[in-house]
């Protein structure tokens, strides 16, 4: 293990840029210096001294003396041209930018393997909660079978606001959240599942060694959930999550991201606010969930710490996974149980394999049974942005 600090070059000073500078400044759990901070906005006000502040990526990615190149910045494209010029230079890289990581996992296991040089991301998935890690060692000698989460904080704050006794509107609940900065502007990557989705695959690589682009995901959001969906749940004693899951069944993975009936008797069901929670299914050690912070910056700044801590050990991802799990595929034929709140047309040409309950009154009508996922993808109830569709896990 190195005892020399670690030289770093940190990409980005929004809200977990200056959590990480926080926090490396109070632990004592890694020897590190901060050489130099890359941003863009040169009017932008900052915390520290502005000469820590470079305007040019090369500032850093050319100085020899910095070890460790640290990626937080927004945008994947230009995440990954600093990522992969960073790893060709020789530089180890630190990155939570999870939509980079889901949709150019491939390129980056080559340049991994081209380069020989560590490429962590903890933090890209479940926020606080060290999943990834977990994947690549407690559990790479089990036989998973399922992983299955909230991994998205904005959605899970919102549904939780829906469900208190003096629950406001959809919008209302949106806008809470952007007010306590759990979501952004324009929330759409968090509200119609896209981040979700991006964990879930990178679940999957880690989990299963599955190499899959996040439109494999069968993915809805929850922007058309209603107060009529919430009242329904609450009487057949459930609430809805935003539910990521990954099973498998022999040689085959399915992968989704859906709002979902969780059944009060499921620990999931119990996750409010902001906060995150994977179980992980397996062979040998059975079920064990992680709860944790799922988002803000002091959070999402530890697991950025707890890699640099590796780094500084050598570490990197063995992804013993992708080694050993050639010939398991992608198929999304499985089914399914849902809940799906559409009009009558689009009810009715839903294939469904059985029917449990197919409920009617003057506001609205819903079906809740069993159906094949792909066939459910393909419909029109859940291609319509109005229409509410939802797993129904079982107890």
């Amino acid at each position: 293990m190195s005892t020399q600090p670690l030289r770093i070059g940190l990409f980005g000073f929004g809200v977990v840029g200056q959590g990480l500078y926080h926090v490396l400044q109070q632990t004592d759990g890694v020897q590190t210096e901060v050489v130099r901070i890359c941003v863009k906005d040169k009017e932008k006000p900052r915390t520290i001294a502005p000469q820590r502040f470079t305007f040019s990526s090369d500032d850093i990615l050319l100085d020899p003396n910095i070890d460790v190149v640290v990626e937080l910045i927004d945008d994947a494209d230009d995440a990954f041209d600093i990522v992969r010029r960073a790893m060709r230079l020789g530089k180890a890289v630190v990155s939570a930018n999870k939509k980079l990581i889901a949709t150019r996992l491939q390129e980056l296991l080559d340049l991994q393997q081209e380069t020989g040089v560590p490429f962590l991301y903890e933090a890209s998935t479940g926020g606080s909660i060290p999943i990834i890690r977990n994947l690549e060692e407690y559990y790479d000698t089990d036989h998973l079978k399922s992983i299955e989460g909230i991994v998205n904080g904005t959605t899970n704050y919102i549904l939780s606001a829906l469900h208190a006794s003096t629950s406001p509107s959809y919008q209302d609940a949106l806008s809470q959240a952007q007010a306590l900065g759990f979501a952004e502007s324009d929330p759409t990557s968090d509200t119609e599942g896209f981040d979700a989705a991006y964990k879930t695959t990178i679940l999957a690589t880690h989990g299963f060694g599955v190499v899959a682009h996040p439109s494999a995901v069968v993915r809805r959001g929850i922007a058309a959930v209603r107060g009529f969906d919430i009242d329904v749940a609450l009487r057949h004693w459930r609430t809805i999550k935003l539910v990521s899951r990954i099973v498998r069944d022999g040689d085959t993975i399915s992968l989704l991201t859906l709002p979902a009936f969780v059944s009060r008797n499921n620990q999931l069901a119990h996750v409010s606010g902001a906060n995150n929670a994977i179980a992980v299914t397996a062979e040998y050690s059975d079920v064990q969930c992680l709860f944790g912070k799922g988002a803000g910056s002091l959070p999402t700044a530890s697991a950025v710490v707890s890699d640099l801590s590796k780094i500084q050990g050598n570490y990197r991802y063995a992804y013993g996974r992708l080694k050993r799990s050639a010939g398991l595929t992608l198929d999304q034929r499985v089914t399914v149980s849902v809940y799906v709140r559409a009009s009558d047309e689009q009810l009715d040409a839903l294939p469904f394999t059985s029917v449990q309950t197919d409920h009617r009154d003057v506001e609205g009508r819903y079906i809740i049974g069993s159906i094949r996922l792909d066939a459910l993808q393909q419909s029109t109830a859940f291609i319509d942005r109005e229409a509410f569709v939802a797993l129904y896990l079982e107890d």
